[in-house]
């Protein structure tokens, strides 16, 4: 079946997938909390008993939080359920568990699909992205605090953890709106419902030791996989006069490529091409929008082999219209300098 090459036309084709099934969804949220439960409550039990191989056990209940995240992020779309209330409530209660403010968070997650591969609107809900112009227009401290920023070990291991344990605990960007602090406030006293009879069953010990490890290993790998979705070989970014939502979905949005069970494990959100063009599809139909439209599969496809090497990509180059490395922009320096 031949795609629409227009924005009009691309809603129009996806439009039959958005439906939801609500047995289905509360099938794929049984099947993701309860082994997150039994996971998460073993490692608790074996720590604070002092068996410390129990911290293997916060492996699995990571990959299902990341899961379970991921029906939120379905819910943020109201793609779910058909029921407004039904998606929101429901994305609350996950919230807790994955320590992330819903309504705060849904609302920066908007703003990132409604600017998404925008040079001019760049902002919340989004990795920070400078072009070559930019980026050397810097002072030397800020062009360092950039690398820093992009460094591997921060993108994908202190960033995730100041995001989810810290950041997440105020309304950072949206300090002035009101239901931005109901929401992290209220996130923040669900998440001491959950600690307290943790810390009671098990110790404040085996509290930190697990829970912690859990939303920081669950939290690396969120940032990792939403890295890819918009920074890989390839990616399209465009200036405000020549944006669309259609070229943005297909060409600045990937198509992570992973074996079936990683597929099932990050809920498909590899095809974040086809999530960015129809936003309301509940994650379960991406695979059969895929079938159906086979040019799709090929539309910013990457590798897990890929994706290590979009790691190095940190720089916009707009006169050449793609992402590079810093040895890349420093190449480039020398080049014209030398000419």
């Amino acid at each position: 079946m031949s795609l629409p090459t227009d924005t009009a036309g691309l809603k129009a084709a996806l439009a039959p997938y958005q439906r939801p099934s609500h047995r289905r969804s509360i099938l794929e949220i049984a099947v993701t909390a309860l082994p997150l439960a039994a996971f998460w409550i073993l490692a608790l039990l074996a720590v604070g008993r002092g068996w410390w191989w129990g911290v293997i056990l916060t492996a699995p209940a990571a990959v299902f939080l990341v899961r379970l995240f991921m029906i939120q992020h379905d819910c943020g779309h109201a793609s779910f359920f058909r029921s407004s209330a039904a998606n929101a409530w429901t994305g609350r209660v996950i919230g807790v568990l994955t320590a992330t403010p819903y309504d705060y968070w849904r609302r920066t997650h908007a703003i990132h699909h409604a600017t998404s591969g925008n040079l001019d609107r760049r902002g919340l809900g989004a990795v920070e992205t400078l072009t070559v112009e930019e980026y050397r227009a810097r002072p030397w401290l800020l062009r360092a605090a950039y690398r820093l920023y992009r460094h591997p070990l921060v993108m994908f291991g202190l960033g995730p953890c100041y995001m989810f344990v810290l950041q997440h605990r105020a309304p950072i960007g949206l300090m002035r709106e009101g239901r931005a602090w109901l929401s992290v406030l209220g996130n923040n006293l669900g998440l001491a419902v959950l600690i307290l009879p943790q810390i009671l069953l098990a110790g404040p010990v085996a509290f930190l030791t697990v829970h912690l490890t859990i939303v920081v290993l669950a939290a690396s790998i969120g940032v990792w996989l939403f890295y890819l979705q918009h920074q890989f070989e390839g990616a399209r970014w465009t200036r405000n006069d020549r944006w669309s939502l259609h070229e943005a979905a297909l060409h600045g949005s990937s198509y992570l490529h992973l074996p079936p069970i990683l597929r099932w494990c990050t809920a498909n959100i590899g095809a974040h091409h086809v999530h960015h063009a129809g936003s309301k599809i509940p994650f379960y139909r991406l695979p059969q929008v895929l079938d159906d439209h086979p040019q799709l599969q090929t539309m910013s496809r990457i590798t897990l082999g890929d994706s290590f090497k979009a790691m190095r990509l940190s720089l916009w180059d707009e006169a050449n219209g793609r992402l590079i490395s810093f040895r890349e922009a420093r190449r480039t320096v020398r080049a014209v300098q030398g000419a």
